[in-house]
């Protein structure tokens, strides 16, 4: 049953993630502007959220996490791959891993260089800097006022600064801030933490803004359609409490559901390619071939090794332990609980000719699965290594017009032939790190991949077996000209057309960036405000940033 007369609001926003909080937020800054987010989670309120250290637990949730799950992946043995998203108040941010990464300087300027003109470095770098409160302050690179606070680790496993050491002795850079003036290298990792507690989108923009009278948020809303008249988007149809509603936007509807959600609804509602709309009966609004098209993510593996001294986080993962722990931070909110215990990393190039790192690292002085179910039987350490640009493209296709059933997600990991020769040099980098003197105090055998994993073929075998997603989706509404036939949004993010109609997440990503990708979410829906709101644009910033000199002809 239908509800009356639809309400009327002057924006409408679909998804309090990451993206959808920042607009709330800034959209409802003025106080003549009416604002609804429609949120299909609920509450974010659990101590398994607020601390840090319980990362993986609400990520495997299905209370938090939509639980989606890939096709099988035909390069990766058939394999269904975990490809979690937030469905909670703050979206993703409320159940990621919490490492606070920009990118590389050069993604952007790829963006321009892909159809988004207006989205280099120069004039990102500021979105960033107004969204940041990083804890040592800000400089010519970070921000220090902004609501989103970053801080570091404090480093008291002494692990975290031998895989600095040991990274510098096979060769490359340390760098002070890998989201300063210089990505490549290795040295201390961000995190989205204040004050020992996960700081989401929700907590830094959401929350706070909740407190205006002209900005409403309704929990336990499913969009299951978008309303036009002719191509312009009115409204949207949801479903809350088994009850169909409407509601009508004055001016705009953004979407912002994120790089499955958002593909899935336009598709649903009209948008997409013709073909793959008629098949199943929805009458095309707008006949966009890109969307769900361009799909991109992240993989990598776990590199453990077993240590020889008990110095790693295996001794507190009894239930004693955990106890301790958790009480601890109910406490005084530090201790173990207080990080997410990533508070070390790096960014490499894997080889001649890259320009800039194409792999990543996390450290964790833990050999542990990123589920948490995998806990090793000793005392270990681990790399979380894996490409940061895969050749490989994917999709997100309707299974159904039913909104209720969710989409076909294949994302044709390691279709290209680049993607195995980035993924050995992962694996032969990495031993080699390892193998380094800093390690030796502690370095026992290699518990994974193992020692027995040396020729391109083993190499090639154990990442078909092994290897996860980073949980980094993206690039599905890439950003692009108009004119290219695969973009679905322009540069200001308006879907291209219809009218009335943004999208503002992850999946608008022309390509994916080098690193976590909380971060360039957050600066996407400052940046996207600003295009709405039709205010200026931030000044550009013409700060220099690095690159290797010898990157043409060296590895490092």
């Amino acid at each position: 049953m239908a509800s009356a007369t639809p309400e009327t609001f002057d924006f409408i926003i679909i998804g309090a993630g990451s993206a959808g909080c920042v607009l709330a937020d800034r959209l409802s800054a003025d106080c003549r502007n009416t604002v609804l987010v429609l949120e299909f989670g609920g509450s974010d309120r659990s101590v398994l959220i607020r601390m840090p250290a319980a990362l993986s637990i609400p990520m495997n949730m299905p209370k938090y996490n939509w639980r989606y799950e890939t096709e099988p992946e035909p390069y990766l043995a058939g394999r269904r791959l975990h490809c979690p998203r937030g469905k909670v108040v703050g979206g993703s941010s409320s159940i990621n891993g919490l490492v606070y990464v920009r990118g590389n300087p050069l993604d952007f300027e790829r963006w321009e260089e892909e159809g988004a003109a207006g989205w280099g470095y120069r004039h990102v770098l500021p979105y960033f800097q107004r969204a940041e409160s990083r804890q040592e302050g800000g400089d010519a690179w970070r921000g220090a006022s902004g609501p989103l606070a970053t801080c570091y680790g404090r480093l008291h496993n002494p692990l975290y600064r031998t895989f600095v050491e040991a990274a510098k002795e096979a060769g490359y850079p340390a760098t002070d801030d890998i989201n300063g003036a210089q990505q490549e290298g290795f040295g201390r990792l961000d995190m989205t933490v204040k004050d020992g507690a996960r700081w989401s989108a929700a907590d830094a923009y959401l929350k706070p803004a909740m407190r205006r009278g002209n900005l409403e948020v309704r929990t336990h809303a499913f969009a299951t359609r978008l309303l036009f008249e002719g191509i312009r988007t009115v409204g949207v149809r949801y479903l809350q409490g088994g009850i169909e509603r409407q509601v009508h936007a004055r001016r705009e509807v953004i979407l912002s559901g994120g790089p499955i959600n958002s593909p899935h609804l336009l598709k649903l509602s009209g948008i997409g390619p013709a073909s793959e709309l008629s098949a199943f009966g929805i009458d095309v609004v707008s006949h966009r071939p890109g969307v769900g098209e361009n799909l991109q993510d992240h993989l990598e593996f776990y590199f453990q090794v077993a240590c020889t001294q008990p110095v790693t986080l295996y001794s507190s993962q009894t239930p004693v332990g955990k106890a301790a722990i958790l009480a601890r931070w109910l406490l005084r909110r530090d201790g173990l609980g207080a990080t997410n215990h990533f508070e070390t990393g790096g960014f490499i190039r894997s080889r001649a000719g890259v320009r800039h790192p194409d792999i990543q690292y996390h450290f964790l002085p833990l050999a542990i699965t990123y589920d948490g179910r995998g806990l090793a039987s000793e005392h270990g350490f681990q790399a979380h290594v894996g490409p940061m640009r895969s050749k490989s493209r994917g999709f997100v296709r309707l299974k159904s017009p039913d909104p209720r059933e969710y989409p076909r997600i294949q994302f044709n990991y390691m279709s290209h032939a680049d993607d195995w020769i980035e993924m050995r040099a992962c694996l032969r980098l990495t031993r080699e790190i390892f193998a380094q003197e800093a390690f030796e105090p502690y370095r026992g055998r290699e518990l994974q991949p193992g020692s027995n994993v040396n020729t391109d073929e083993e190499i090639d075998t154990f990442v078909r077996e092994k290897v996860e997603s980073a949980y980094h989706p993206s690039c599905s509404c890439k950003m692009g000209n108009p004119m290219d036939s695969m973009a679905v949004v322009d540069p200001e993010m308006r879907v291209i057309g219809v009218s009335g109609l943004r999208v503002v997440d992850s999946s608008v990503m022309p390509s994916i960036t080098t690193g976590n990708l909380n971060a360039p979410t957050i600066m996407i829906g400052e940046k996207a405000a600003d295009h709405i709101l039709g205010q200026p644009l931030a000044a550009t910033s013409n700060v220099p940033y690095y690159l290797a000199e010898n990157w043409a002809v060296d590895q490092r």
